[in-house]
């Protein structure tokens, strides 16, 4: 095969070229691993002082530190879509679907490495803004690469890529996902799950902004939702955490509120599984693995944001008992649950993080009329434009009482440590959710193309349309195949809040991209509530927020690759 981007038709890239494709690709990663090596080498010498990386300086260098993160995701994303397809191709399951997408996913981010990569909207970031040189930038013109940019992500591709997808539209995914058959069972199981139990719903419970109902939430708990990561020991099902994520991301299509309802479970058993004693162990988890105990997580507060170790609400002993009295803010589903992680400053001469502890607070489930029954907490709700099914509150806590025996781990000062073990399990789970609402956005962007008639033929049959429609499928495989990676890794216990980190980053950049090209394509039937688009823009807005907003995410990112 010519590798000079002459004659080299790659549009459909037919069965006989495929170890020639996969040569192509894989051949591009080496000069994009070289480039973000060097981009590493020259702002850890920015941000370096006294021989140690600085945080004031990464703070004053931030928009060479959070480039260097996305170039590290988007080099990270073609690892694992070369992976993916490498693995698909030994099992033969690498068609022509899939092989389209493998191509146009690294015409376009190569593409976008060597152009600008978005950061957000008007926020692109040229190789020049992280200080990589002209002589630099020149491995970028490697042969590969020239040639993918050249051939791989053209309106031929895409317009044969939409086709195959009308072709297999009763496949779940578009294009094989590379996870084992048992997976798969799963996924079948809760997207059955979603169709017939939340879709049919789920845009009148955005509407109405009510909550979703207890008869739902006890059969996801019969389906094991809120155990299924917990070990059987504890009265889980010890599942893998890509089991987590593909359930997370099948219920999350339907909508995001369901997919969110055993976050709450992940965070808290994360935290007893991880800082709790055995005592602790026997008694929680297998409540919260059956929802005979719903949790939620108490830890913004006003004014604070990110900054966790800036938290003010104390946590005052009382005999063997604490008195909690503080505010906090963006607590979901806090009304219906029975405990709260809670954290609190045990220590009122700290000023930081070492001085917070984690409580398993217990109260009362509230109900419409009385969402705040336990003495000593108040609360209010917040209205939202989207993620609407468990309700946001603002809560005040005056002299409210925990447990001594309720201390996450028994020992103070252990709170935000114990916090900090959670945030690969919860970002993986984020990832999975944004996946989920990208998939969501395609469902019904792809149906309304078809179905929709304009100047004599159905909107799909626009290169444009059918162009959005191609995109949205090949970066929902690519955040997918990052979010397998990072769950494998924890699967694995390996370290990965680097990969979880990557994985909820560009994974909520992809559900809002979808969102709003998916609104595009409905026009201005879009803009009305009454279709299903409208929510699910709501919705994926608040992913590049909750979970660390992605500027806080790139910035843990460029720091980790910097350490």
């Amino acid at each position: 095969m010519a590798h000079d981007g002459q004659d080299m038709p790659l549009e459909t890239a037919p069965d006989a070229r495929l170890p020639d494709l996969l040569s192509l690709t894989g051949n591009a990663l080496e000069p994009v691993g070289g480039l973000l090596a060097r981009a590493k080498d020259i702002l850890r010498t920015t941000v370096t002082k006294d021989g140690r990386i600085s945080s004031r300086l990464i703070e004053e260098n931030q928009s060479a530190a959070h480039g260097l993160a996305w170039l590290a995701t988007y080099a990270q994303s073609l690892v694992q879509m070369q992976a993916w397809a490498e693995k698909l191709y030994a099992e033969g399951k690498f068609g022509e679907l899939e092989q389209l997408i493998h191509q146009i996913a690294f015409a376009e981010y190569l593409g976008q490495i060597r152009g600008g990569i978005p950061m957000s909207q008007g926020e692109i970031l040229r190789l020049q803004d992280i200080d990589l040189s002209e002589d630099d930038q020149r491995a970028l013109l490697a042969p590969e690469i020239t040639a993918l940019m050249q051939s791989g992500n053209t309106q031929t591709a895409r317009t044969r890529l939409v086709e195959l997808m009308q072709e297999q539209a009763a496949n779940i995914t578009v294009g094989a996902s590379g996870l084992d058959q048992e997976l798969e069972m799963i996924r079948e199981q809760f997207r059955r799950f979603s169709v017939d139990r939340v879709e049919p719903h789920a845009h009148e419970w955005h509407l109405k902004d009510e909550l979703i109902p207890m008869e739902l939430i006890e059969e996801l708990a019969e389906m094991g939702v809120f155990g299924l990561t917990i070990p059987e020991e504890y009265g889980g099902f010890g599942l893998s955490k890509a089991s987590m994520v593909v359930v997370s991301e099948e219920l999350s299509r339907g909508y995001i509120g369901v997919g969110s309802l055993g976050t709450r479970s992940e965070i808290a058993a994360e935290l007893i599984l991880c800082g709790g004693t055995e005592e602790q162990k026997q008694k929680w988890l297998p409540q919260l693995a059956s929802s005979e105990t719903l949790p939620t997580a108490v830890f913004t507060e006003p004014n604070t944001g990110s900054d966790l170790g800036a938290l003010r609400t104390r946590a005052v002993r009382e005999g063997d008992d604490y008195k909690v009295t503080g505010n906090k803010t963006w607590i979901t589903h806090a009304a219906r649950t029975q405990v709260m992680t809670l954290l609190a400053r045990t220590d009122p001469d700290s000023t930081d993080y070492r001085g917070l502890s984690m409580f398993l607070a217990e109260k009362t489930p509230g109900t419409d009329a009385a969402p705040f029954p336990t003495d000593g907490m108040t609360g209010g709700e917040i209205e939202v434009l989207g993620y609407r099914g468990m309700k946001e509150y603002e809560l005040a806590f005056d002299n409210f009482h925990v447990k001594g025996e309720n201390l996450l781990g028994g020992v103070e000062g252990q709170g935000f440590k114990q916090l900090m073990q959670t945030f690969e399990s919860a970002r993986i789970q984020t990832a999975a959710r944004a996946i989920g609402v990208a998939q969501s956005a395609l469902d019904v962007a792809m149906q309304y193309a078809v179905d929709r008639k304009q100047f004599g033929k159905s909107l799909i049959n626009f290169p444009r349309v059918s162009g959005k429609l191609a995109m949205m499928a090949v970066e929902i495989m690519i955040a997918r195949q990052l979010t397998y990676f990072s769950a494998t890794q924890k699967d694995n216990d390996r370290r990965c809040d680097l990969e979880a980190g990557m994985a909820k980053l560009l994974g909520a950049r992809v559900a809002w991209a979808a969102a709003d090209n998916g609104l595009q394509i409905h026009g201005g039937n879009g803009f009305a509530l009454e279709y299903s688009i409208s929510r699910i823009l709501c919705d994926a807005r608040i992913l590049n927020i909750f979970e660390g907003a992605a500027e806080i995410q790139a910035q843990v990112i460029a720091r980790r690759l910097l350490d």
